[in-house]
């Protein structure tokens, strides 16, 4: 079984769009969205949910107000104003630190672990896909993570299917560490400009870190070919494969505007068969046999 990660170091450049692209070629795969924060790779596949299951993760402090002697203690020892005068715990505001249990005199302050979030095993017209949705202002988005890849590997497993496509988070958190480890490749998508290549320098560092191989698309590169050839000069000095850029193509919003991939929308376009080469420079690095 095979893994591919599309990443970027920043969001906005793309890959959400090119993996569902990629989705609409695939074959014998299970689509697996690690954006857990700001998901949306279902706005292009439109997954129907089969199982739902809560995620649970660190602790949130609830005043018992029977038990409480409002002695002001933990007000004073809450680092995050998280405890209002009548001796509420705003849940936004409360880190689950636990300080404010440890000290509480009266033992007044229940501290129960909190369900932040839900994931989700679906099917798509591209296959099954697992996802998942954190909750507003909630933590431990790189555990969420890994229960996401863990269970699409228990999926490809159970399905004897070769290969997980992965939409992974932005940037170099803690989210995207937890999305590329044990990877088989990743693709870092890149936008031409000079903040894009030291972007991409920083996620690329973070792959190496990892062992794991990356390879580097250049999204809208005939915006800024200067820029786009000192990112690639860039990648191939640091080892990285350097595949074909996509040109810009307003097809990539027409198609995400009807909810469709870019070979839904219109396959016989230029951009398509530039994204069908990439593809195919993918499965190749991959050693999997889509034909």
């Amino acid at each position: 079984m095979k893994e591919l990660v599309v990443i970027s170091g920043k969001g906005g450049t793309g890959k959400t769009s090119l993996t569902a692209a990629f989705a609409a070629l695939a074959k014998g795969m299970v689509l697996c969205d690690a954006d857990v924060d700001a998901a949306d790779l279902h706005l292009l596949t439109a997954p129907k949910i089969v199982e739902r299951y809560d995620f649970q993760g660190g602790h949130k402090a609830i005043i018992n107000h029977e038990k409480c002697s409002e002695c002001g203690l933990c007000r004073d020892l809450c680092n995050w104003s998280a405890i209002d005068e009548g001796f509420n715990v705003a849940p936004i505001d409360c880190e689950g630190c636990g300080v404010c249990v440890y000290f509480c005199p009266e033992k007044a302050i229940d501290f129960p672990i909190n369900t932040c979030g839900e994931w989700f095993i679906s099917e798509t017209r591209f296959g099954p896909m697992v996802h998942a949705r954190l909750g507003i202002a909630e933590e431990n988005s790189g555990r969420l993570v890994t229960v996401v890849r863990q269970q699409a590997t228990k999926l490809a497993e159970e399905k004897k299917l070769e290969l997980i496509l992965t939409d992974g988070p932005p940037g170099v958190g803690c989210p995207v560490i937890a999305s590329i480890g044990t990877a088989t490749a990743v693709l870092i998508v890149v936008e031409p400009t000079l903040s894009g290549k030291h972007d991409m320098i920083r996620v690329a560092e973070l792959a190496e870190q990892f062992k794991v191989p990356a390879m580097v698309c250049v999204n809208k590169f005939d915006l800024n070919r200067d820029e786009t050839k000192a990112i690639e000069d860039t990648a191939r000095a640091g080892n990285m494969e350097v595949l074909e850029g996509i040109p810009f193509d307003p097809v990539f919003t027409k198609a995400m505007v009807q909810g469709q991939t870019l070979f839904e929308y219109d396959p016989r376009s230029q951009t398509a068969d530039r994204v069908r080469q990439i593809w195919e420079k993918v499965t190749e690095r991959l050693g999997i046999h889509q034909s």
